[in-house]
């Protein structure tokens, strides 16, 4: 791919939300994803195995503790920070952006619904790289619908007895700290979360299985047979287990995913531009084509809206403002826009974007892989809607009433 620099419409967009330490963080994680990630891209998909090692170099840079503050030994630079990470590493993998957003999902759920000795414990190793932690709520049985679930944590002592499975875990197969959210009694305040350690007697990981894309990235089951834990390792009261799920999703993992998406997309772009750029059509350029031409602006104009909403979401978010839909509509819009402009390279390679040694083969994989997680489009637009018709099912929104946490991190971002 070779070093790049950042396009025009990209620093336009960065300078109306970013400040000078989140341009220097950009180009700190360029640099480190096309000298140290992209060589070994074609290795990941040719092998298509679980790549650990790199995983462990892009935790040791401390990008999975972006959002742990400096009291816990993390960067505290905010979502914004983190958005532009997991943009930079999925723009060359996406799988190595799918593994730092898994792992900074993971993060959330401690942040914000752990006790202070729970942070001391964990958090720390987490920003050093020691520790990459994961969250794990969705089963087989019951897919998004999260109070399906079966999975549970039985008390006894100061102990909990977990028994379950738990499936398409982001980074299962080289976790080291699980949170699960599990049944501990019947309806919305039967669920309680805990970490799980993955050394402890009585769990397990199903074999790993390679996916349609993002090779590279483990996401696989959990297996939890009598696995038991201390009851100091619950996260909140217990019956909290919906909120750290729900709230995890919306102020994580909805952000994560559409920065992953935009990173694709930037990739899908250069790719294409790169394409029509040294191939000819006659005596004619491709790249001066009428038709090439509007579908290059078709997804010149994709990628500057989602860009737009992402950077835009994740500015509400570090300023602590009430911003639930602006976070489903970055995911929603991520991925449908960066679908279509999959398409439409397609399009413009024709029967070259089918072959299976070109980049644009596996970014259009990639693209699919972040549909479903944290909501489909259709859950989006189903929230989206209650938005609209003013019945949300919920009193507050999580980014409000989370608002002072994320206002402190935020101010301590200034102050910096």
């Amino acid at each position: 791919m070779g070093s790049r620099q950042v396009t025009s419409e990209r620093t336009q967009v960065s300078s109306a939300f970013t400040t000078k330490r989140h341009d220097q963080l950009r180009e700190k994680v360029r640099a480190f994803a096309e000298s140290v990630v992209e060589p070994r891209v074609a290795g990941m998909e040719a092998s298509r195995s679980v790549e650990v090692e790199l995983a462990r170099e892009i935790a040791r840079q401390g990008w999975i503790g972006v959002t742990i503050g400096p009291r816990y030994g993390g960067m505290g630079l905010g979502h914004l920070a983190k958005t532009i990470i997991i943009e930079e590493l999925s723009r060359v993998s996406g799988a190595l952006g799918a593994m730092a957003q898994a792992s900074m999902l993971g993060v959330a759920k401690i942040l914000h619904f752990g006790t202070e000795e729970q942070k001391r414990r964990w958090l720390p190793g987490v920003a050093a790289g020691h520790y990459l932690p994961t969250i794990a709520v969705t089963e087989q049985s019951s897919g998004g619908h999260v109070l399906g679930m079966t999975s549970s944590a039985r008390r006894e002592g100061d102990e909990y007895v977990l028994n379950g499975r738990k499936v398409f875990v982001g980074n299962s197969h080289i976790g080291h700290l699980h949170g699960v959210v599990a049944r501990t009694g019947p309806g919305s305040r039967g669920l309680s979360a805990f970490l799980v350690e993955a050394d402890r007697p009585g769990f397990y990981l199903s074999d790993y299985r390679p996916t349609m894309g993002l090779n590279g990235f483990s996401f696989g089951e959990l297996i939890f047979e009598n696995c038991r834990i201390p009851a100091a390792n619950r996260l909140g009261a217990e019956g909290e287990g919906l909120s750290v799920a729900y709230s995890s999703s919306v102020l994580y993992g909805r952000l994560n995913l559409a920065a992953v998406s935009l990173g694709i997309h930037q990739a899908l772009l250069e790719e294409t531009l790169q394409f029509v750029a040294n191939r000819w059509h006659g005596e004619v350029a491709l790249s001066n084509e009428p038709t090439v031409r509007q579908k290059l602006g078709a997804m010149q104009a994709s990628l500057m809206t989602a860009r737009v909403l992402a950077y835009h979401a994740s500015h509400l978010l570090d300023e602590g403002v009430p911003c639930d839909a602006y976070l489903m509509n970055a995911k929603l819009q991520n991925v449908e826009l960066s679908l279509d402009s999959a398409r439409t390279a397609m399009e413009v390679h024709a029967a070259h974007g089918l072959s299976a040694d070109r980049r644009l083969e596996r970014l259009v994989r990639d693209a699919y892989h972040i549909y479903a997680p944290a909501g489909t489009s259709d859950v989006q637009r189903l929230r989206l809607a209650e938005v609209a018709l003013q019945t949300t099912s919920h009193r507050s929104e999580w980014s409000e009433l989370l608002a002072s946490e994320l206002r402190a991190s935020s101010a301590a971002l200034r102050a910096a």
